[in-house]
């Protein structure tokens, strides 16, 4: 047998009971505002056919798809062949299913499925974990959680002023203001493509952009040098980007360089219908995101004061369910990064700290006549809804009290010879130290009060 430690694969983590709680909180948050702006949930499997996920996230987007090795004999349908001709060739007859990606593909695919029972606009929300093997690094995990929201079968501006404040909402009832919300539309950047000479290379150019933060504009110049880009105008494409301008001005740049381009209008109606909601939204012309489903405008939201990825993201794509045979629905959705927002919070202290409690109270007893009496209490407490516990040994009474204190229980009920006789309980706020004595209303008014 070995006796090495096991440990979980790199880029997943375990959550303890403090870290759950935590999570809980954002899921909380984050599904009370998907429900107010009227969204309905749903959950697809974990798993899809790698028919649905290959060739929707581009070619680096599949290199990071997981593969489920099909059951059984999974080696029995390869040939001597494939071997030969490569992983490619051996990929389709061992592994038929794969880990989903993200959640807006497996949406779609939904949608297709269950065109008839639904009724458009749809408005779904869906909260599950995706698994990606990228490398893992700080904000950066295999398997992690997202929040989607989506609207389709509808083109509206208005769609993407929704999802805008929610946002807003969400960043507002989690205690964090310092976001920022980069916006783009696709068509601009195609436009920017072929204005720079890369017709029929636009998704490339994106991909390229899309490094920018990460890269520098000299790497990413020389990419789009290799490409073919012009050089003369790639200088004043990154003098452009390089402006410090309000979002107005930053769309009468690019209405001069691409006066046609009818994403500038779609752009012009989207901060006409934000009105006062525009703080913390910026129109980010090299905000590109790599993902080849996006037709329209597209959304990214970072931290401001935390080096870490973008928290939430997304965008408008025109035609995702025409690859599984439903053309012409329009759609947009965002997700938020769960994991993410978590590092965030943490990092800033904005978790509150009541939610590191597992129990509102501990019944402790001195003997197994308190012990039994401690049942009858426990019942009460908890159908008026005040998650409460039992002590469930007969232990020394410095040891329940220590077991309150390790997890972080707030209040402790002691039931000796005189708190059967009578029914008025000592109970220990552990925090203060105070101990009061109380008949069995005011024990859970008391408790129902915290």
């Amino acid at each position: 047998m070995s006796n090495k430690k096991p440990n979980t694969p790199k880029g997943t983590r375990d959550f303890g009971p403090a870290e759950s709680a935590k999570r809980n909180h954002i899921i909380s948050s984050i599904k009370a505002h998907f429900l107010n702006y009227g969204f309905s949930q749903i959950e697809t499997p974990a798993m899809e056919n790698l028919s649905v996920l290959m060739g929707k996230y581009g070619e680096e987007g599949d290199k990071l798809l997981f593969k489920i090795l099909n059951s059984g004999d999974y080696l029995q349908k390869v040939s001597q062949e494939d071997f030969e001709q490569g992983s490619q060739h051996v990929l389709p007859s061992i592994a038929e299913k794969g880990l989903r990606y993200d959640l807006t593909v497996p949406f779609a695919r939904f949608v297709v499925q269950n065109r008839n029972d639904l009724a458009f606009p749809f408005r779904r929300f869906q909260i599950q974990p995706v698994w990606r093997a990228d490398k893992p690094q700080k904000g950066r995990y295999r398997e992690f959680y997202q929040c989607d929201a989506d609207i389709i079968g509808t083109k509206g501006v208005f769609s993407e002023v929704e999802l805008t404040r929610l946002i807003q909402d969400v960043f507002k009832s989690l205690g964090y203001p310092n976001y920022l919300i980069k916006i783009n539309h696709r068509e601009l950047l195609f436009g920017l493509a072929q204005w720079c000479g890369l017709a029929t290379k636009e998704i490339q150019f994106c991909t390229a952009l899309d490094k920018l933060d990460k890269i520098g504009h000299e790497k990413v110049t020389e990419e789009l040098n290799n490409l073919g880009a012009d050089a003369e105008k790639l200088v004043q494409l990154f003098d452009l980007l390089g402006q410090d301008w309000n979002n107005m001005q930053k769309l009468e740049g690019i209405e001069a360089l691409l006066p046609e381009n009818p994403g500038i209008e779609t752009v012009k109606t989207y901060f006409r219908y934000l009105k006062d909601s525009g703080e913390n939204v910026s129109l980010d012309l090299s905000l590109a995101r790599g993902l080849n489903y996006y037709t329209g405008i597209i959304f990214e939201v970072v931290a401001q004061d935390v080096k870490i990825g973008s928290i939430c993201g997304g965008g408008r794509y025109d035609d995702l369910t025409g690859v599984f045979g439903l053309p012409d629905v329009s759609g947009i959705g965002i997700s938020f990064g769960l994991d993410r927002i978590y590092d965030v919070l943490e990092e800033k202290g904005l978790f509150p700290d009541s939610l590191k409690v597992s129990a509102q109270a501990l019944i402790t007893h001195f003997d197994e006549k308190s012990f039994v009496h401690g049942m009858d209490l426990l019942s009460e407490l908890r159908a008026n809804q005040i998650p409460a516990m039992l002590f469930p040994d007969l232990a020394k009474i410095n040891k329940q009290f220590n077991y309150a204190n390790k997890i972080d229980i707030p209040y402790v009920i002691v039931i000796g010879e005189e708190e059967v006789k009578t029914r008025v309980y000592t109970v220990k706020q552990m925090k203060t130290g105070q101990q009061h004595s109380l008949a069995l209303s005011e024990l859970i008014k008391l408790l129902k009060a915290e």
